[in-house]
C-alpha cells in the first residue's frame, strides 16, 4: 500500500472549442493563463500533453505550492511559481508595431490558421489575430525583435474593464512560436514550457504592443521570449517560451 497522499483537488477547467491552438487542442498560452491563476501573477507552466477541449479536467494542488492539471490520460500541465526575465529592453511604438505585423509571413504559409491567437482564419472579434513581423523591413531571417499591435476587445474583459490573465498569456505565445521562424513560416512546434510575470492587466481597448525574439535553438527545442507593453510605454507583462519541434502530424493532432 502506498504512502502517497491523494491531490487535493481544487477546481475544474474546462477549455471551450474557440479556444484551441491546433484543431483538436486547446492554445498553450491560453491554457497556460487559465492554470496560472491557482499558483499567482508569476508562473512557469509545462505542458505534457495536448490539452483536450470540452473536456472537464481536475486542478490537483501539490504540497509544494504548484497544481497538476489532470484528466483520464494522466497529468496534462503543471504549474509551479517563477519569474519571467527577459533581455529586451527596446519596443517599438504602435504605429511601428502596425506596420511590423504586415510583414508577416503569408496566410497561406500558416499551418493551424484557426489559432484562437494566431489564426488568419479567424475572423475580428473571434481570434486575437496578432501576427508577428520583423521591426526591421530587411530582417527576411527574423533574427531581430519582431513585433504587432494588440487591442484587446471588451468581451475578453472583466465588468472593471481588465483583461483576464489567460489572453495575456496567449497574446505572449504565438509570438514567441512565430520568433521560431522566419518569412517563409513556422516550423511545426507545440509549447512545451511557458513562464509569464504579469505586472498588471491591460485595459479592454488598450492600444498594446507584443515583442519577440527567438533567444536559442538546440536540436527539437525553440527558446524565445516577449514582452507586452501597454499604451503607456510601460511593461504589461513578459514571457519566456520553449517550444519543441514535432512533426505536421503531431501538430495537426493526427499522430
Amino acid at each position: 500500500m502506498s504512502n502517497k497522499p491523494e491531490p487535493m483537488i481544487t477546481g475544474l477547467l474546462t477549455v471551450a472549442p474557440r479556444y484551441c491552438g491546433p484543431p483538436n487542442s486547446a492554445n498553450g498560452g491560453y491554457i497556460a493563463g487559465r492554470l496560472s491563476t491557482f499558483v499567482g501573477d508569476s508562473a512557469q507552466v509545462s505542458l505534457l500533453r495536448p490539452p483536450p477541449l470540452n473536456t472537464a479536467m481536475q486542478v490537483a494542488t501539490r504540497s509544494d505550492g504548484g497544481v497538476d492539471l489532470i484528466n483520464n490520460d494522466g497529468i496534462v500541465a503543471t504549474a509551479i511559481p517563477a519569474t519571467a526575465r527577459v533581455s529586451i529592453t527596446a519596443v517599438p511604438d504602435f504605429d511601428v508595431a502596425c506596420a511590423a505585423s504586415e510583414r508577416t509571413f503569408p496566410a497561406a504559409l500558416h499551418k493551424i490558421p484557426q489559432c484562437f491567437v494566431c489564426g488568419p482564419g479567424r475572423n475580428h472579434g473571434d481570434g486575437l489575430r496578432i501576427h508577428v513581423g520583423p521591426v526591421d523591413p530587411a530582417d527576411s531571417e527574423w533574427s531581430g525583435t519582431l513585433a504587432a499591435p494588440w487591442v484587446p476587445a471588451a468581451a475578453l474583459a472583466d465588468g472593471q474593464g481588465e483583461v483576464g490573465a489567460e489572453f495575456v498569456w496567449a497574446a505572449l505565445d504565438c509570438p514567441t512560436a512565430y520568433a521560431c521562424g522566419s518569412l517563409d513560416g513556422m516550423p511545426p512546434v507545440l509549447l512545451g514550457r511557458q513562464t509569464v510575470s504579469v505586472a498588471r492587466r491591460p485595459r479592454a481597448g488598450e492600444h498594446c504592443v507584443v515583442v519577440a525574439t527567438q533567444t536559442g535553438h538546440d536540436g527539437r527545442k525553440y527558446f524565445a521570449d516577449a514582452v507586452l507593453v501597454g499604451a503607456d510605454g510601460q511593461q504589461i507583462a513578459v514571457c519566456n517560451a520553449i517550444w519543441i519541434e514535432v512533426s505536421e502530424a503531431q501538430l495537426l493532432g493526427s499522430a
